[in-house]
């Protein structure tokens, strides 16, 4: 069967979709390269570009083009006592606010917040038609290459559109199945999207159309702040639970998909779903 690595992107303006594609082709390819030694791959890679449904004009901030990392910056990271330690009290704040939620509803103060501080995502949760468009654009493509064998790599924002198609497909088109579902920098462990997931499907867990979900953060990331979603969804029906890798973003703001696309960690499950 075909094999193909579809990305869709996260919060906040882009370049233009080709100059960005071209960036997540680069991420990982000098990752297989440096950390895999492994060159010369013909990537069957595939961008879904959303950031012009909410804004005007491409960025065109120097900051947001790839760059190569530097010598000795990309570099694996063993997991520690300090990881576990931060999971943990992540895990039991989000617990308490899950029960403020359960209660109470979405509160006015998570709404300021959003609005102030992730408006992209504001806009999503709120604004119907934008929703639509993000999500159609994904399906769309998923839809197209339901024959292939896909790798599906979500970062930030995006994998939560990418979770909530991957849910909506689950109940439309019952044989789209993702081989592997990759999430980057996601917030997905935040209680705010975990209620807004559980409004929606009244149950948090793995998509029953992935065969294997991979979640990788870096805890210096700020929109991943809760590093280990393994204890906020439940396994799906094949008994496939998220598995948590934390991983060193070498880039110089530790939320840039480039960074997370070239870790060795990440390097790694590419090579396995390209052999």
């Amino acid at each position: 069967m075909k094999k193909i690595i579809i990305g869709i992107h996260g919060l906040s303006n882009k370049p233009e979709p080709e100059i960005l594609s071209q960036g997540w082709e680069r991420a990982i390819l000098e990752g297989l390269d440096k950390n895999i030694q492994q060159s010369g791959h013909d990537l069957n890679f595939l961008s879904v570009y959303w950031a012009d449904v909410l804004y005007e004009s491409f960025d065109s901030d120097p900051d947001e083009l790839y760059q190569p990392a530097q010598p000795g910056a990309i570099k694996i990271h063993n997991e520690n006592w300090l990881d576990n330690f931060r999971a943990r009290t992540q895990n039991i704040l989000d617990n308490f606010i899950d029960k403020i939620r359960q209660w109470f509803g979405v509160n006015p103060i998570a709404k300021i917040i959003l609005k102030n501080k992730l408006n992209d995502l504001y806009r999503y949760y709120h604004e119907a038609k934008v929703r639509e468009t993000l999500r159609h654009r994904l399906s769309e493509q998923l839809l197209a290459y339901q024959d292939y064998h896909i790798m599906l790599v979500a970062h930030s924002m995006g994998s939560i559109v990418a979770y909530d198609v991957l849910r909506l497909l689950g109940r439309s088109h019952k044989h789209v199945t993702i081989a592997h579902f990759v999430t980057i920098g996601s917030p997905l462990g935040l209680p705010h999207v975990k209620y807004r997931i559980f409004e929606e499907n009244d149950l948090v867990r793995t998509p029953t159309n992935v065969n294997r979900w991979t979640n990788f953060s870096d805890w210096r990331d700020i929109v991943a702040v809760d590093t280990k979603l393994a204890d906020d969804y439940q396994e799906n029906s094949k008994g496939v639970k998220v598995q948590d890798d934390i991983v060193l973003n070498d880039w110089k703001y530790h939320h840039k998909s480039y960074g997370y696309l070239r870790t060795p960690e990440f390097s790694a499950v590419v090579s396995e779903f390209l052999t």
